[in-house]
Parts: structure tokens; sequence; C-alpha cells
């Protein structure tokens, strides 16, 4: 059989993969588990990937790429800090990058994966601060953009990784700040003209 015969089976075990993490967590992803899910024979786990860590990566890979074409498209809204702050507290983002984390923990080729995939995300996420405070006249020097969007982000995963386990405490608290602080920037952006570019 060549690897077209069954041209949906590679990408049925990377979703069962990814929705296996999210649900059970990565320790749940064996390849028979994986298999089962995605309707195939255990045998095709290795055929379409040769170890476990390939699947993993491969799940990793087309997850970051989705991922960060949110994130380019989150810097040409009228509200791109919103934008960034809603893709940041959606739990199936946070949730699957949680388990990663762990995995990588175990796993240096998903680690390595992983720096760069957050050493770009950060790059984006910074132009999109960048391009806010520069179009409402905020100096960059007291509030760099770097900062204030891992700020941003930060407490938007703080929030989905503590919710995940039921902590709660502080978290109202901590929304409303972020949504007074978003408040200040909701209007159309007064310059439209100088938008940074994310790096690729």
């Amino acid at each position: 059989m060549s690897k077209s015969g069954d041209a949906g089976a590679r990408e049925r075990l990377m979703e069962a993969t990814a929705q296996i993490m999210r649900e059970e967590g990565y320790a749940a992803a064996t390849s028979r588990r994986v298999a089962a899910a995605a309707g195939v024979r255990s045998a095709l786990v290795y055929y379409y990937f040769p170890t476990m860590d390939d699947l993993f990566l491969a799940v990793l890979r087309t997850g970051a790429q989705g991922a960060l074409e949110r994130m380019r498209q989150a810097i040409t809204e009228d509200d791109p800090l919103r934008a960034l702050w809603t893709i940041n507290t959606d739990t199936r983002f946070t949730q699957l990058n949680m388990e990663f984390m762990a995995l990588a923990n175990h796993r240096k080729a998903i680690g390595t994966e992983l720096r760069i995939y957050a050493e770009r995300v950060r790059d984006i996420e910074t132009a999109a601060v960048t391009l806010v405070l520069r179009a409402y006249g905020v100096d960059l020097a007291e509030f760099p953009p770097v900062v204030m969007s891992m700020l941003l982000t930060g407490a938007a995963r703080i929030l989905c990784n503590e919710g995940a386990v039921g902590v709660e405490q502080g978290h109202a608290e901590l929304r409303a700040f972020v949504e007074r602080y978003m408040n200040r920037f909701d209007s159309p952006l007064p310059v439209r003209n100088s938008r940074p570019e994310p790096a690729s």
C-alpha cells in the first residue's frame, strides 16, 4: 500500500493524537489508543510515523502553523489586543500547549520545536502590542511592548492553566483588570500605515 492509499489516515491519526492529549494527557496517547481513536490498524501508526516522537512533532507543527496564522490575523484586527487575549484564553489552544510543555520535559526534540514556535509567537504578539502602543502615543521606553505582550498573554494563560485544575481565586479581578486595560485601546487604531511586520 502506498502512503496515498488511505489519504485521510495520517490526518486522522494526528487529530486523534491531539484529542487524546487534550482530554487525557500525552501519556494516554499510545500508538494503540491513537489507532483505535482514528479507526485504523495499529500498524498504520508506524507506517506513517516511524516513532511516536515523529507523530507528536507532526501534531505540534500542524497546530503551531494554525496558531501562527491566527496570531498574524490578530494584527490585522481593529482591536489586536483583544484578539490576542481571546486566542490565549481559548482552552483548546492552551490545553494542548500545556501537554506539549510537559512532554518537552522528556523529549528533547519536542522541547526544541516548542522553543522555535514560542519565539515566533512572541515576535507576533510583540509586534501587535507595539502597533497599538505606538498608535496611541504610549512611551515605549516606559512600557516596553515585549513586556506588555508577555503580561497580557501570560495573564490569559494563567487563567486557563489554573482554571483547568479548578483554581478561580483572583480570576474575576484579573479579568476585570485586563478588561479595563484593553478598554483604553478599544477604538479603531488612529494610525493604520505603520503596522510592524511580524517575524516569519
